[in-house]
């Protein structure tokens, strides 16, 4: 039943997954001879009370059941979830693993060198591959070297160098002129080399669009900016992007996203997911973790994944399950439906700000109830993107009618989509709006009214003062009233009804208090959800039809975020409607948002000042400041695209939607807004069928073309990697420098020092090497030394791939109080010669002295975020064991997994009770049978003698240890 793949690897460590439950295996009822592993007999009613979550869990732990690291216990732990959450450990074997560069590379040198390694003991290094499927993508690596409006901003070239980025690619590009189209507004050439050159107006771009005109906002033709990035990328980085391709080509199981095309998240949601796997002839459901914390956007397709550490995915990738505690599962049950005006961003943002307060930090979220078949797959995965906004580990939907149908519009072949449908219906993962029998039982149940969530906007002068759609009328007459302030403008009452006459282009219009004299469409805030810019198009185009227009002294425009947003609107032919109404295209850059609008007729600024008119704008960006889109526009209001064009429909602010009309047909008849409102049905349907579906096939094909520099770019193909010795980007790791055929009996510590002393608290951040490599730091010493400057030095991130740079930026956090300095500083004491160090020169001065190291800590050492070189930097110092008296739990399997032990004070006891100064010598001997939680002696070189814990809570862990780590203990397997 397994994947040929990987059979070899399996037979290594001896695993045969799913053979105590292979009585469980059956065929699929659909004439395909597909096999699965029917879990659902298994537990009878227990099972079917369930969460969908945890039955994936389940799933996972039936089908890797190996009687190793996977035990029958742990899958009778998940069955019996309602009495064992939050209270025991459970192993899961996720389906894949997905990687983002940053956290990738580290990842795939270990496997490089272990295929070294692997050869050293006489193995055939061609059989090192990961174990299960692992995607790369290579996107978090891009820095700002020409601003997007300056290009003559001096690059930071890093590591790379200009002239030979130059030679990587052709698509250098040539400063064309686009001829001055006679607007009025347009003060100067639109030649791009003058615009690179000179400008200094045009402040913001949005990301992967045409850069503009600063005069007029017309694309220029060629991105120029946007090509001279990545040619500076494409050099700083060659190095790393060669090592990458050299890994797509020489393990099974690796497929790297060429650059250019994506984020991680968003390429796992539309190009990645299988939401049931097949290997060989087994289907099971698709799961993932991966080094980015938005891997949870993918739960809203219904697969269990979420963002883990570097070596968690590393352990995940060489055949051995991520651990996590049983968790809670928070049931938010959707009811009711949504008031018709309420747009996808209002319910996304109304649920997230419920579920951050009822509190569901560290737990499951899943989603039921009749509510959930409203919302659309865009609407659901948005949401489960949000979980670090509200806490969760994760928010599941699982998969349904809604999911199929999103599934079909990305190209999935029905045939599979069948066979998808009858598994998740055999082994009880589809949910089923009307069979309401065998619902799962949940921690705690929570309840969303849709109704509750209401449409609204934001204004008149901040942001975040939030008005209701059915209170703007009344609100906005309160303003007239209050006195000068955030929200009051302390207009006379005898003045607030005042009306001044205009004449504009032969007619005549009427201004008042709340009239709307810019209302501008604006994307870049909403690209993640694109439905609110097409129900923008669908009311645009019902209040043509129904003979409304907008008056045309009001400055209207539509800027699109992205190039992606013309496509669709275009697609769905909504765009001539816009277009009608005055919401022409002026660009994709920052135009009204900042200030950048077309001055107001003087018909108009004539008529706001002889009235003193409190004359409004309305716009779909961010901001909301008083004078920030014109001086004499005192309103500024925020509010969804469809809303900007309504208000704009409407002419004034100071309209009750709900009672009065938008305006009169052409026979006089009364329209109101909910007469031209765009229905969330019409809407989903439109972004299923043009835009899921254009967005899915341009995206495939950037990953499946690549582009002119990634496929011009030579690699090696060789079986091991020709590491290069001049490289400060990648470099052979020492991990297996002394790694022998079978493991050596443990080895006391004997007369070891201690490399720092540190308090509670102490984070990953102070441990592990990240963000930019100061000039004074050991790291930067390194690189000088290699003949780079300053400006070379690119940051810890990008040098992950080099244990030199990283092991010297161990520790270096100038933020770390280290109780032996008594400030905070990067340093430490060398004991032996009494001078004061940086950590990295002290641990060289002791490991050439050949004297173990040893920290000293109190509570909570290695809290925050998960990063595997805060493990693997203290031990290439030479650190043999931690002392603390308590661990975050991810760290403190870090530290096992590389092979340094855990020891945890006894309760109670701490270093100021037992006396220590952290100058003594520490030495301790481990027993021939060494156990889990089993009780150490430790003696100093002052004569005292205490216990500690050998904080091992399993038989893996245990054996990994032994073998002096995770990649030590893999690559004897394959040796």
């Amino acid at each position: 039943m397994q994947n040929q793949k990987d059979v070899s690897f399996r037979e290594t460590l001896l695993i045969y997954p799913g053979y105590a439950f292979e009585y469980l295996i059956e065929t699929l009822n659909d004439s395909s001879h597909k096999k699965f592993f029917n879990v659902p007999r298994l537990g009878g009613t227990k099972y079917d009370v369930l969460p969908y979550s945890i039955r994936v869990l389940l799933e996972a732990a039936v089908r890797n059941c190996d009687g190793f690291l996977m035990k029958r216990e742990d899958v009778m732990n998940i069955l019996d979830w309602k009495t064992k959450q939050s209270n025991v450990e459970v192993p899961f074997f996720p389906a894949r693993v997905l990687l983002q560069d940053f956290t990738g590379i580290p990842a795939m040198v270990d496997f490089a060198a272990m295929r070294e390694a692997v050869k050293t003991l006489g193995g055939d290094p061609k059989k090192v591959h990961p174990a299960c499927p692992t995607d790369l993508t290579v996107d978090h690596s891009l820095q700002i070297d020409f601003n997007k409006c300056a290009i003559q901003n001096a690059p930071n070239p890093g590591g790379g160098d200009l002239q030979k980025a130059g030679k990587l690619s052709p698509l250098r590009v040539q400063p064309k002129k686009l001829p001055c189209r006679g607007q009025t507004t347009c003060r100067g050439s639109c030649d791009s080399g003058e615009l690179g050159r000179n400008s200094g107006k045009f402040s913001s771009q949005i990301e992967n669009t045409p850069i503009l005109c600063p005069f007029h906002l017309q694309p220029v033709p060629e991105p120029e900016t946007v090509l001279k990035n990545q040619e500076v990328e494409f050099g700083r980085n060659r190095e790393r992007l060669q090592f990458f391709k050299w890994s797509s080509r020489v393990f099974k199981n690796v497929a790297v996203i060429p650059p250019g095309t994506g984020m991680a998240h968003q390429v796992n949601l539309e190009y990645l997911s299988r939401v049931v796997f097949q290997e060989e002839d087994l289907l099971f459901p698709d799961s993932v973790v991966g080094t980015d914390s938005h891997i949870t956007m993918v739960n809203g397709l219904g697969i269990l994944g979420w963002g883990v550490g570097g070596i968690e995915t590393e352990a995940v990738m060489l055949g051995l399950p991520v651990s996590l505690t049983l968790p809670e599962v928070v049931g938010c049950e959707l009811t009711g439906s949504s008031n018709p005006f309420v747009t996808s961003i209002d319910v996304v943002l109304g649920i997230t700000k419920h579920l951050r307060q009822v509190g569901v930090a560290g737990k499951f979220v899943e989603f039921f109830g009749s509510g959930v078949s409203q919302l659309s797959i865009v609407d659901r995965t948005t949401i489960a993107n949000m979980c670090p906004e509200y806490g969760a580990i994760l928010s599941f939907f699982p998969v349904d009618n809604v999911t199929l149908k999103h599934l079909e519009h990305t190209g999935f072949d029905k045939a599979k989509l069948k066979s998808m449908k009858t598994y998740l219906k055999a082994v009880k993962l589809f949910r089923n709006d009307q069979d309401n029998s065998g619902e799962p039982e949940y921690s705690q149940v929570i309840q969303i009214n849709l109704n509750s969530i209401v449409p609204s906007v934001s204004g008149p002068k901040r942001p975040q003062d939030r008005v209701a759609l059915t209170d703007m009328k009344s609100d906005f007459q309160a303003c007239l009233n209050e006195k000068v302030g955030f929200k009051g403008f302390q207009i006379a009452a005898e003045k607030q009804n005042d009306i001044i006459s205009i004449h504009y282009e032969g007619s005549e219009y009427k201004l008042s208090h709340g009239s709307v004299v810019i209302a501008a469409v604006i994307s870049c805030t909403n690209n993640c959800n694109p439905s609110v810019m097409l129900a923008a198009g669908l009311l645009a185009k019902k209040a043509v039809e129904a003979g409304l227009r907008v008056k045309p002294y009001i400055r209207t425009s539509l800027s699109p975020g992205s190039g992606m947003v013309t496509h669709y609107l275009s697609s769905s032919g909504v765009l001539p409607y816009l277009s009608k109404l005055g919401f022409e295209i002026v660009g994709y850059g920052c135009s009204t948002c900042v200030g950048n609008t077309a001055p107001l007729s003087e018909a108009v600024l004539n008529a706001v000042k002889q009235g003193d008119l409190v004359t409004c704008g309305v716009l779909s960006g961010s901001k909301s400041f008083e004078g920030r889109l014109c001086d004499c526009v005192r309103a500024s209001y925020l509010a969804s695209p469809p809303l900007v064009v309504a208000y704009a429909i409407a002419g004034t602010v100071n309209v009750d939607f709900q009672t009065e009309p938008l305006g009169t047909d052409p026979t006089g008849k009364s329209i109101y807004l909910h007469d031209i409102w765009p229905s969330r049905e019409e809407v989903h349907q439109i972004e299923e069928e043009h835009v899921v579906l254009s967005m899915f096939k341009e995206l495939k094909e950037k990953i499946e073309m690549g582009n002119k520099r990634w496929n011009s770019l030579e690699a090696p193909d060789s079986v091991l990697f020709p590491w290069d010795l001049k490289s400060a980007y990648i470099r052979c790791p020492s991990f297996f420098d002394k790694l022998t055929k079978e493991p050596v009996a443990l080895q006391p510590i004997e007369n070891a020092h201690v490399l720092l002393y540190l308090g509670d608290s102490v984070t990953t951040d102070h441990i592990s090497p990240a963000g930019s490599i100061a000039r004074s730091s050991a790291a930067a010493k390194y690189l000088t030394n290699r003949g780079l400057t300053p400006r070379e030095f690119n940051s810890y991130g990008a040098r992950r791939g080099n244990d030199a740079v990283m092991t010297r930026g161990t520790f270096a956090n100038i933020k770390l109080f280290n109780k032996f300095i008594g400030k905070p500083a990067p340093k430490t004491v060398h004991f032996p010669s009494g001078q004061t160090l940086d950590v990295f020169e002290a641990a060289e001065l002791y490991q050439k002295e050949g004297i173990p190291l040893i920290i000293l800590a109190g509570k909570k050492y290695g809290s925050g975020n998960s990063r595997d070189w805060a493990a693997k930097g203290p031990y290439l110092l030479g650190v043999k064991a931690v002392l603390a008296e308590s661990y975050e739990k991810i760290h403190k399997d870090h530290l096992i997994g590389i092979g340094i032990a855990p020891l945890q004070f006894l309760p109670g006891e701490n270093a100021d009770s037992l006396g220590l100064s952290g100058r003594e010598t520490f030495s301790l001997t481990f027993p021939e049978e060494l156990s889990p939680g089993v009780t150490l002696n430790i003696k100093t070189s002052t004569g005292k003698v205490f216990s500690v814990i050998a904080s091992f809570e399993n038989d893996v862990e245990v054996t990994l240890y032994k073998h002096g780590g995770l990649l030590n203990f893999v690559a004897r397997k394959f040796s």
